[in-house]
């Protein structure tokens, strides 16, 4: 079975915003999706693309 991710392989936590720079997770949903349901990582992979990272922690295009 293969787990739904949002990981991109750029791991480096804002330190203002608490989010992942490449996946926008948080530390605590980053700690706990290997536990979570499928509906739960769903659901917060749903939630992604309305977070923000202040400017300066977006990655280069």
């Amino acid at each position: 079975m293969t787990v739904s991710t949002p990981c991109v392989d750029i791991c480096r936590i804002d330190p203002e915003s608490r989010l992942c720079t490449g996946c926008l997770r948080s530390i605590d949903e980053i700690t706990r999706w290997a536990g979570m349901t499928e509906t739960q990582r769903l659901e917060i992979m749903a939630d992604l693309p309305a977070r923000t990272l202040p400017a300066a922690m977006r990655p280069a295009d």
